[in-house]
């Protein structure tokens, strides 16, 4: 249901807003990148995900270890979904990342990559994100910040 507000734009009931939020998950798996990679959801809560890469072979350096760039796309991926786990849809639909730093400490070696994203501040359109990346045993990998914007 929606309503009017002061401004006359139509609003997005509570009901709705917890709808949107509860589908990004399977919207966003679905696109066609993400789709190919085969990630999945093991927690899907408002402001705190975790992402889970199971290992493939195909996105090694050398038949063991995730390339760099797979590491940074599922980090990326994981913090987008801490920013529209908890979003306020009346404030837009569209969004990119518009920065992101990493700090690789470690490998993920013949591992499932396992990323846990969440938001730490949430402004009229920058979300910011701590997503910490590990191993299926629980020894990180990479640290990131990432900052994200939804109007």
């Amino acid at each position: 249901m929606t309503t009017t507000g002061d401004s006359g734009a139509a609003k997005i009931s509570d009901e709705d807003q917890e709808t949107y939020r509860t589908s990004v998950p399977s919207v966003m798996l679905k696109t066609p990148y993400l789709s190919s990679l085969g990630l999945t959801f093991d927690r899907y809560e408002h402001d705190d995900i975790t992402l889970r890469l199971t290992f493939r072979e195909d996105l090694t350096n050398d038949g063991s270890v995730y390339h760099g760039g797979v590491v940074a796309a599922v980090m990326d991926t994981a913090g987008a979904a801490a920013a529209w786990s908890n979003h306020d849809f009346n404030k837009g639909m569209r969004a990119s990342t518009v920065s992101m730093t990493i700090q690789y400490v470690g490998s993920c070696r013949k591992s499932d990559l396992v990323c846990h994203a969440r938001a730490v501040k949430r402004g009229r359109e920058l979300i910011f994100t701590e997503i910490t990346a590990t191993d299926a045993d629980g020894t990180v990998v990479a640290h990131a910040l990432q900052t994200y914007r939804i109007v």
